[in-house]
C-alpha cells in the first residue's frame, strides 16, 4: 500500500511540475522538461533515502516555480526571473558529478544558440 502512494505522489510531482513548465519560455521549456524527464527516470530505482531527498528538492523546486509563475501571472513584476540562487552550503553538500551536471546545465541554459530551434505554436 504505501508503495502505491509512493508511486503516485512521484507520478502527481512529475505531472505538476510538467504543468508548471508551460508557463516558461520556450527554450526554457524544453530545456526544463527534457532535464525532469531525465532525472525521474534516472532515479526510478532510488532507495528509500535518496528517494527521500530527490522529493524533497522537487517539490522546493516545484513551490518556487509555482510562486514565480504565479507572479508573473499576477503582473507582479514587470520581467520576472525564473530560478533561484543556490547557497554556498547547499553547493557544498553536492557530489562532483552533480557540480558537474549543474555545470552543464548552466551552459546549456545560457548558450546564446539554442540547441533546437523552438517555436511557439502559431509562429
Amino acid at each position: 500500500m504505501a508503495a502505491s502512494a509512493h508511486v503516485s505522489s512521484v507520478r502527481s510531482l512529475y505531472k505538476r511540475i510538467l504543468v508548471l513548465h508551460r508557463f516558461l519560455p520556450i527554450d526554457l521549456r524544453a530545456l526544463g522538461d527534457q532535464y525532469v524527464k531525465d532525472e525521474f527516470r534516472r532515479h526510478k530505482g532510488a532507495s528509500a533515502e535518496e528517494a527521500k531527498g530527490f522529493m524533497s528538492e522537487w517539490k522546493n523546486y516545484k513551490d518556487t516555480l509555482q510562486t514565480q509563475v504565479l507572479e508573473s501571472a499576477g503582473g507582479q513584476k514587470r520581467s520576472v526571473k525564473f530560478g533561484a540562487n543556490l547557497s554556498d552550503g547547499t553547493l557544498g553538500s553536492f557530489q562532483e558529478d552533480q557540480i558537474g551536471q549543474l555545470y552543464e546545465l548552466m551552459l546549456e541554459s545560457t548558450k546564446s544558440s539554442r540547441q533546437f530551434d523552438i517555436q511557439e505554436d502559431g509562429k
